[in-house]
């Protein structure tokens, strides 16, 4: 039997390597010789880099780069087979990396974004996946064009502070002095943000007040990315150009990034749907399965693409909620909880019961399949 296992991380508990390793225990005290292929699942939010690295044959580089207000943090990007980048803008640009009263999206910057990927294309990376999600920042990725070498400037030819606030004062952007080597690159952005860059639903009003904006400072910011968007061209009324407070509009506008689905990216950058076809059982799963799973969520693009192979999907979660049924009619044949007894969320959480728990109930729902199989192989003698 050839089972393919792709699930997501349950975060606090285990990375999507690490729970696709405790489902493969649990399937082997089953089957012993089974043929089973653990794929790393992400998103394109946290856990990308390391599920990617990981389940790829990467290797990781930590560089120092700037946070959102300036200061260096040890950040770690990967680099794959083939030279190919993966990037965590929030390693670098992240809200987590700021205090609550630290969070400023007006002064706060992507600078650490652009200062991480110079540094992969320093080891030779010209093809990039770049996760958007968790941003601190609202600057139109001006901050990451900067540390490539884009110029921006103010009437007076003095150059403007690389954040949302000096956007007011733009006057000009200089393209000619930035790295030659960006022609060559090819930019793949996981997004699952459909914000255009300004306006009611654009990042200022609807991301910024979650990243400390007042309600003042929200209408100031999305007056300085219309200004900015005005002098840059493009189509800010795209969707996703909103996106990491306007860090998805800089990528498609000055790198020429594609900005696709976090789950489709992954899943074709893995090449999911060759493996699939191979496979005879496909297991997937999240920390937490709800209706919320089929709108795009990893375990949902796994499913779609073991249906589309026509192979059996099964899905296991830390939880699962009673609105879950969607997912059966999202290609998800069978569904369950991992949790086998009354206990605290902390207990659940813990690393080394959820990999326990992981194991011994993939362990039972194969030992069901295998009482299946064999009755069905006596009715047929």
């Amino acid at each position: 039997m050839n089972i393919l296992i792709a699930i997501d991380s349950f975060k606090g508990s285990m990375t999507s390597l690490e729970a696709g390793e405790a489902a493969a225990e649990g399937i082997r005290r089953v089957i012993p010789d089974a043929h089973i292929t653990v794929a790393p699942l992400a998103d394109g939010g946290e856990g990308t880099v390391e599920a990617l690295t990981a389940g790829l044959g990467g290797s990781l580089r930590t560089v120092r780069a700037d946070d959102p207000l300036g200061r260096p943090v040890d950040a770690a990007y990967g680099i794959l087979p083939g030279n190919v980048a993966v990037i965590e803008m929030a390693a670098a640009s992240g809200l987590p990396l700021l205090k609550a009263e630290e969070r400023n999206p007006s002064i706060a910057n992507t600078r650490g974004v652009g200062q991480l990927i110079a540094h992969a294309m320093g080891e030779g990376c010209r093809d990039f996946i770049i996760g958007i999600g968790g941003s601190a920042t609202n600057d139109g990725g001006v901050g990451m064009l900067e540390a490539l070498g884009f110029g921006f400037f103010d009437i007076d030819g003095h150059p403007i502070a690389p954040c949302a606030a000096g956007l007011a004062s733009l006057a000009s952007i200089d393209r000619t002095s930035a790295l030659p080597a960006l022609k060559e690159c090819r930019f793949r952005v996981a997004c699952d943000v459909k914000n255009p860059l300004c306006g009611e639903s654009g990042c200022s009003a609807v991301f910024g007040p979650q990243k400390g904006a007042t309600p003042e400072m929200v209408t100031q910011m999305d007056g300085w990315l219309e200004h900015y968007a005005s002098i840059a061209g493009g189509d800010p009324n795209l969707p996703g150009n909103g996106a990491a407070g306007g860090l998805g509009y800089a990528l498609r506008t000055f790198l020429g990034a594609e900005l696709e689905s976090g789950v489709s990216l992954i899943l074709d950058a893995t090449k999911f749907a060759d493996r699939a076809a191979d496979a005879d059982v496909v297991i997937t799963g999240e920390g937490r399965l709800d209706a919320q799973t089929v709108m795009g969520k990893a375990p949902q693009g796994v499913a779609s693409l073991a249906k589309a192979a026509g192979k059996l999907c099964i899905a296991f979660a830390g939880c699962v909620t009673r609105d879950a049924s969607a997912c059966n009619s999202a290609g998800i044949d069978a569904f369950f909880p991992i949790v086998r007894g009354a206990c605290t969320l902390e207990e659940a959480m813990d690393p080394k019961n959820a990999r326990r728990n992981m194991a011994d109930t993939v362990e039972q729902a194969f030992r069901l399949m295998s009482a299946c199989q064999t009755l069905s192989c006596s009715r047929d003698r």
